[in-house]
């Protein structure tokens, strides 16, 4: 007696599941994600081979731009009102505790005008910021080289605690504004500091390369999304 052949169906698959986890995972990465903030200042760091990673927590940093211009910041938990009222002592500026607080706030994200642009930039509001001329802090007067006052008042502010001082130089950056800025750390016995380069062939295992590695993971999870 010949078997009785059944039918054959086609296998129907129920995608709903599928698509509700891949939504859900979709909406998480972008709640979580941080997206790296755009920098103040576009500055060109040079290439080095480097295994250890800069400094994020109580920066000081001397930025140079291509035209030699020279400005300072200090990183968000870095005494940085104590650094204006030193200033303020110091150089006689005349501010008061109002404007100190206006340039103590993330408005004012660095400094690079001359003392005597001082109190007017304090008297600007968040949005007058934005459109401000940066002559850069004056350095190439070794009589007059204000990068030393601010590096004194940052010293002064830290107390002898520790004090990440760093240098980030464009690739076009001249040389005297640099060796204004080493002579101004001089003045102060800053000796040590470090250098912000854009790190090529860094070692693998190495503090550096896991943090490029830890960054590379998250730019591509920020440009899947």
């Amino acid at each position: 007696m010949p078997r009785v052949k059944l039918p054959r169906k086609s296998t129907a698959i129920d995608m709903t599941a599928m698509c509700d986890v891949a939504f859900l995972l979709l909406s998480f990465f972008i709640l979580t994600t941080k997206f790296k903030p755009s920098e103040a200042l576009a500055v060109v760091t040079p290439s080095s081979v480097s295994s250890k990673a800069a400094e994020s927590k109580d920066v000081v940093l001397v930025t140079i731009d291509p035209k030699g211009k020279v400005y300072f910041s200090v990183s968000d938990d870095a005494p940085k009102k104590e650094i204006f009222e030193a200033v303020n002592t110091s150089r006689n500026l005349g501010l008061t505790s109002g404007e100190i607080a206006n340039l103590s706030s993330v408005n004012v994200p660095f400094i690079g005008v001359p003392f005597s642009q001082l109190k007017s930039l304090a008297s600007k509001n968040k949005d007058e910021f934005k459109g401000v001329n940066w002559p850069g802090i004056p350095v190439l007067d070794t009589l007059n080289n204000e990068l030393t006052d601010w590096v004194a008042a940052a010293v002064s502010a830290f107390q002898g605690q520790k004090m990440a001082l760093q240098v980030k130089g464009d690739n076009d950056a001249k040389y005297p504004s640099f060796q204004a800025v080493i002579r101004a750390f001089k003045k102060n016995d800053q000796l040590k500091f470090q250098m912000i380069t854009n790190a090529e062939g860094v070692p693998e295992g190495t503090e550096l390369y896991k943090k490029n590695m830890s960054n590379m993971a998250a730019g591509k999870s920020a440009s899947a999304e």
